[in-house]
């Protein structure tokens, strides 16, 4: 036998022989001149029935379904009432079973089974942890030094990680937290040196050969200091996932400490939700979603799965992508609740298929052509994909009385210079509209900016150039964009799908500060562990037909509102005529069908002031 299974059966073997030597040394305790012959014959007779009810009630008490090398405090509390009970129900049970005329069993004996019973239970549980969580200190240390920065939970588990385990081959050799408080104290044996702002020096007192930031909450900032300080002396730094990015389950430090990317950097203070209370309308349900093989569906496929829907229907047209998600979500999350649809949103019949056999409750729209200058090229495809796909889709959702329908938007919906832009600003409209035609549905539109690491996206091309040895292009040195994780922001959107507020309301994630483009490649080449200009060029290309210098999260006519989730803003503005919405739709549409890509992108291009104050196409 081999693996846990085989644990719990030695676990179960030391804890019978612990609980047979408890109750032999009570004995000899008890008559230190030697047993008494009834004595010796008591225990004879009851050592057996013991063990047999003391490992019952450690079964009872689920003492061996975790391995005593992860033993926690919560652990030994349990185990020590175990041991109480154990020790009760076992001295109870010998003293009223014996004859009336035999001997009953001492008071103190029972006592002191009860006490060496727990001395041993904890003892061995201590000694098996405490013998493999061993620190490696001294001359006996192996493998590279590490400082650890962040000394609270996550740090304490990264250190007690290293200490260990053998495979990964690294020595903690200090804290750096910017509690002061924690100044020379040991947590896991290991010393905090220092506050952040004394890095620069801490590194060269002890050379270490690896930083490691363990801090998931950590803003950008936080993070570019430590990276500086870093940088000056050549050592590398790696750091844990971000909140955002942790997922519930044990701490695994070889897979999920990675080097410092510029997400990390640029990232901001994360916020903390009542996560469980904000999914719970996920919970249970059947949830589908468009595009879950693309970048912001598949990590809404990830979010999802985590809180136990009862089925995920996983729509994409693209075959390896849904094959990948629906893989990672089978094997590597064990979620089995994933269903794989290969559909296109844009084939009516075929959605109709889709909506009609699963009957999904919710449905979060994420499918989309976002690539600028694919949609410039390929307008009408853009407008089919985007904006028709998204009325059919919201009108079969609406029939069908789907509970909630989610579209994902973007920030160049807003005074769209583009076709993709504009496509978008449609697709809002659809959802809009939608929301006054079927009151069923309660429909929301989410809208943000760009997202750090999709595909296609500035990060991956500009990671792309550094690789190649440069340069690195830019199309204007004055450029700005808001940038955000891609999981903070799928988190923002189903968290925007929990909020009250009438069906048909915009959404808008705060994104922060816009960044300067440049800034972006420089922070990037500079992470590679080179220095812009000297190693890596940063060529000006000039800015391509559409691209804004600086994109907007509302429009002229919106009026940005607050909501209870911090981050998140609703738009106000008066409401669109939802007949002309459809005339529109239906003119957009016969374009399509001739294939007019010319007369289409221009048709399209004209509605981006559709919204101006007085405009006779808003509702009455």
């Amino acid at each position: 036998m081999s693996g846990f299974r085989g644990h719990r059966l030695l676990q179960l073997l030391v804890d019978t022989g612990l609980v047979a030597l408890a109750w032999f040394l009570a004995f000899e305790l008890r008559f230190d001149q030697g047993l008494p012959i009834y004595y010796d014959t008591l225990l004879r007779r009851t050592i057996l029935f013991v063990v047999l009810i003391k490992v019952a009630v450690f079964l009872l008490f689920g003492f061996h379904r975790r391995w005593w090398r992860y033993i926690s405090v919560r652990d030994m509390w349990r185990a020590a009432l175990g041991v109480v009970v154990a020790s009760l129900v076992a001295y109870v049970t010998v003293y009223f079973a014996a004859p009336v005329h035999t001997i009953r069993l001492p008071r103190s004996i029972a006592v002191m089974d009860l006490l060496i019973t727990l001395a041993l239970v904890a003892g061995a549980r201590l000694l098996v942890r405490t013998a493999i969580e061993r620190p490696r200190g001294g001359v006996l240390a192996r493998g590279k030094e590490v400082i650890v920065v962040g000394a609270g939970d996550a740090g304490r588990l990264v250190v007690q990680e290293m200490q260990r385990s053998r495979m990964l081959s690294a020595t903690p050799i200090g804290f750096v937290d910017d509690d002061r408080t924690k100044r020379n104290s040991r947590i896991q044996g290991v010393r905090v040196l220092g506050t952040t702002d004394e890095l620069p020096k801490i590194i060269r007192d002890h050379a270490p050969d690896e930083l490691l930031i363990a801090i998931p909450t950590a803003s950008g900032e936080v993070r570019r200091r430590v990276v500086e300080a870093a940088r000056a002396t050549n050592v590398p730094v790696k750091t844990l996932p971000g909140l955002y990015e942790l997922i519930s389950g044990d701490l695994n430090l070889a897979t999920q400490a990675r080097p410092v990317q510029v997400e990390d950097v640029l990232g901001r203070e994360q916020v903390e939700v009542d996560w469980e209370q904000v999914v719970s309308y996920l919970r249970g349900q059947t949830v589908l979603v468009t595009g879950a093989g693309g970048s912001i569906g598949s990590e809404l496929c990830r979010q999802i799965a985590r809180v136990a829907p009862r089925r995920l229907i996983l729509v994409d047209h693209a075959e390896d992508n849904l094959f990948e998600i629906q893989r990672e979500l089978e094997e590597d999350r064990h979620f089995p609740g994933a269903v794989s649809v290969l559909a296109d949103c844009k084939e009516e019949e075929r959605m109709r298929e889709v909506i009609g056999e699963h009957r999904p409750r919710i449905v979060f729209h994420a499918a989309a052509y976002k690539h600028v200058r694919m949609t410039e090229e390929n307008p009408v495809e853009a407008v089919r994909n985007n904006a028709l796909a998204t009325r059919l889709l919201a009108s079969i959702c609406g029939e069908a009385g789907v509970a909630t329908f989610v579209l994902v938007s973007t920030d160049k919906a807003v005074s769209p210079a583009t076709v993709m832009g504009a496509s978008k600003a449609l697709a809002e409209w659809a959802v809009e509209a939608a929301a006054r035609r079927w009151p069923r549905t309660h429909f929301t539109t989410v809208r943000f900016g760009n997202v750090l690491g999709s595909s296609g996206s500035v990060v991956p091309i500009f990671r792309r150039q550094i690789a190649q040895g440069g340069p690195v292009t830019i199309t204007d040195p004055r450029m700005t964009r808001f940038f955000m994780t891609i999981p903070e922001s799928v988190q923002l959107i189903i968290r925007s799908a929990s909020l009250e507020a009438p069906s048909g309301a915009v959404f808008v994630l705060e994104m922060g500060e816009a960044v300067p483009i440049r800034e972006l490649a420089e922070q990037m080449i500079r992470l590679s562990g080179l220095e812009p200009e000297r190693d890596i060029a940063v060529d000006v290309i000039g800015r391509r037909p559409g691209e804004k210098l600086h994109e907007e999260l509302f429009n002229p006519w919106e009026v940005p509102q607050p909501t209870p989730a911090e981050k998140i803003l609703r738009a106000e503005q008066d409401a669109l005529d939802p007949d002309w919405v459809e005339a529109t739709f239906a003119e957009i549409n016969l374009l399509a069908l001739e294939d007019d890509g010319a007369a289409l992108a221009a048709r399209v291009g004209e509605l981006a002031a559709v919204r101006a104050p007085g405009d006779a196409r808003l509702a009455p």
